[in-house]
């Protein structure tokens, strides 16, 4: 499971024209599956998210995690993560859960994320979607639960 972190003072989501998700400070997540994800691999991703303490203090130092500072999420699913451009200049997203594999963890990451008190606004999964944000920093962190050492 990949995620890109960014922090935001503002973001928001529409599919077919219709705003799905819109949130001031807090996180968007970029989510893509892989189709050897599993249940751990999530409780990797959720913990490390819930955790990063990457909002300023009173110092002005990354010290604060989005518990501390009543962040929102917006949880936007993105097969993309997995694109392998090793061959030509078409991407390949062989490695991307297949929506069947896919959609049950989605959905588990959304719980996830509510049940540890931070309930996510969300885009619509598989659908094409213009996702508008300010980054604040900026901050974008790349997580990976394959790659935990």
């Amino acid at each position: 499971m990949r995620v890109i972190v960014q922090r935001v003072s503002q973001a928001s989501v529409i599919s077919d024209g219709v705003l799905t998700g819109e949130i001031g400070q807090g996180f968007v997540i970029l989510l893509g599956i892989q189709a050897a994800d599993t249940a751990d691999d999530l409780e990797y991703i959720i913990k490390k998210v819930s955790g990063l303490r990457v909002f300023g203090d009173e110092e002005g130092k990354m010290n604060r995690s989005i518990h501390d500072v009543s962040g929102q999420i917006l949880l936007v699913s993105q097969f993309t993560l997995y694109a392998s451009t090793k061959k030509g200049n078409r991407p390949s997203f062989i490695q991307a859960a297949r929506p069947e594999d896919a959609i049950p963890l989605y959905e588990a990451c959304i719980a996830s994320f509510t049940a540890c008190g931070l309930p996510p606004q969300t885009g619509v999964f598989g659908a094409d979607m213009q996702l508008s944000l300010v980054n604040d920093g900026p901050v974008t962190i790349f997580i990976d639960s394959r790659l935990r050492e």
